[in-house]
């Protein structure tokens, strides 16, 4: 893909740079301007794969980019944020991908420069890079402090660094932070009802898609190559894109087919539609799915009907801490509190993520997650379950949210997560926590708890 914009040789590392400078002013987030640009129909797919290992792969190293940089920069605070993006850009391609030649980086960089700024900046930008390929980039251990090192060395901000390792030491906080940097991969859970996961990974591999059986999920397959969106199956609703950790919260609620579920914050649908393919339309289940933002109502519509699960779903616009005030007492059989949260359990998917939360919003949303619970806690039927979810990884959100819950109410208790023999060991104290690094997946919890 080369044409030209102006002055600009329009090429994939131009497209990444466009993004990697949104990104940055907070206009947009990663992996929604990806898309967004992979839908534009400007990149082929394998333009479209070096765009999102660029843009991802920088993002992700971005504290660690800028501490090699720093050494080459003299007046730093009087780089524009573009050039900075340029140099972060240009220096990953340089360290971590070894198809691309240096002298081809170094020329569009400097091209680039010239273009959006000036012969001036062109210069800086070739001076900045080619003293670097000519002395390499310094040592980490020239940072004294442990913690600030480490945080530097995954490239997470020193907040949030030290949090994990109160939480669960350095060690980890290490695997967990590495892990981040190696690229994700696509998955997808399956109708089972109307095709096996045999025959899914058979008919994908003669599309030239190769996938295999999720680990974690018996629902779940993991595509190694290949557009699992792009396929047949996902056209035909048989297949629909899950993250392995989140497909298996449905399974906990022990669903019959003539239960009332309430999913109480539920877009896009994912978890809705799987806890509708265990309901029955003639036993009378049904799920009622709430979101607080109308275009996000629509998308759980829509993934209810690609997927052939709308005559069991009714979708609603709802703040989830007013569920107590539009339902009756015990209405349900069963509920999903799957809570709007941090996201940092996403951080390989949005590595953006790590660098837009502060240490405040972990005091904030914790509050938010406990009133849904208690709005949701009188609409559950006696003997019913309720589990709380989250796609974080912090025990602000996670335990200590489920025990400030429990210590309020009496009649609920804990009880066993439903998953099997490699999540088992995840699993403490009758909740669940999945980190990145354990499988690969996003980083996810669960807690079930039962109404006595």
């Amino acid at each position: 893909m080369k044409r030209k914009i102006g002055k600009i040789q329009y090429t994939v590392r131009f497209v990444a740079l466009e993004a990697l400078v949104r990104i940055e002013r907070g206009g947009a987030y990663s992996n929604l301007l990806l898309r967004e640009l992979m839908n534009q129909g400007r990149l082929n797919d394998k333009d479209g794969r070096l765009l999102t290992e660029m843009v991802y792969g920088t993002i992700s190293r971005q504290l660690l980019l800028d501490y090699y940089l720093a050494n080459f920069i003299k007046n730093a605070k009087k780089v524009d944020p573009w050039v900075r993006s340029l140099l972060r850009l240009s220096l990953y391609q340089m360290l971590y991908l070894d198809k691309v030649p240096n002298h081809a980086i170094l020329n569009e960089a400097v091209e680039i420069a010239k273009a959006k700024g000036n012969p001036g900046i062109g210069k800086f930008v070739n001076g900045v890079l080619r003293t670097i390929q000519r002395e390499g980039v310094p040592a980490l251990d020239q940072i004294k402090d442990p913690l600030e090192r480490l945080a530097t060395e995954i490239s997470m901000p020193l907040w949030l660094t030290e949090r994990f390792v109160a939480q669960i030491g350095s060690d980890k906080t290490r695997e967990l932070g590495l892990s981040l940097l190696v690229p994700s991969h696509a998955s997808g859970r399956l109708d089972l009802q109307r095709i096996t996961r045999n025959e899914a990974i058979l008919q994908l591999q003669e599309e030239g898609i190769e996938a295999r059986e999720s680990q974690l999920s018996p629902y779940g397959i993991v595509a190694d190559k290949g557009f699992l969106a792009g396929s047949s199956l996902y056209h035909d609703g048989l297949l629909t894109i899950q993250d392995e950790s989140s497909m298996l919260v449905a399974p906990a609620l022990y669903i019959a087919p003539e239960h009332q579920v309430l999913d109480a914050c539920a877009a896009p649908g994912g978890k809705t539609t799987h806890i509708a393919s265990f309901l029955s339309a003639e036993a009378g289940g049904k799920v009622t799915a709430l979101d607080i933002h109308p275009h996000k109502v629509k998308l759980i519509t829509e993934n209810a009907e690609r997927l052939a699960v709308s005559e069991v779903v009714q979708a609603e616009v709802m703040d989830a801490r007013e569920v107590a005030q539009h339902f009756e007492e015990q209405q349900f059989d069963r509920i999903l509190v799957d809570a709007p949260c941090s996201g940092l359990g996403l951080m390989r998917r949005k590595p953006d993520i790590k660098y837009n939360k502060q240490a405040a919003d972990l005091e904030r949303l914790p509050e938010i997650q406990l009133a849904i619970l208690e709005s949701a806690a009188p609409t559950l039927k006696n003997s019913g379950i309720m589990i709380y979810s989250t796609c974080t990884i912090m025990l602000e959100e996670n335990q200590a949210v489920v025990e400030a819950f429990l210590a309020d109410h009496p009649e609920f208790e804990r009880i066993d997560v439903s998953v099997n023999a490699d999540i088992a060991a995840n699993i403490n104290d009758q909740m669940l926590t999945i980190y990145p690094q354990d499988f690969m997946t996003d980083g996810f919890f669960i807690s079930c708890l039962r109404k006595k």
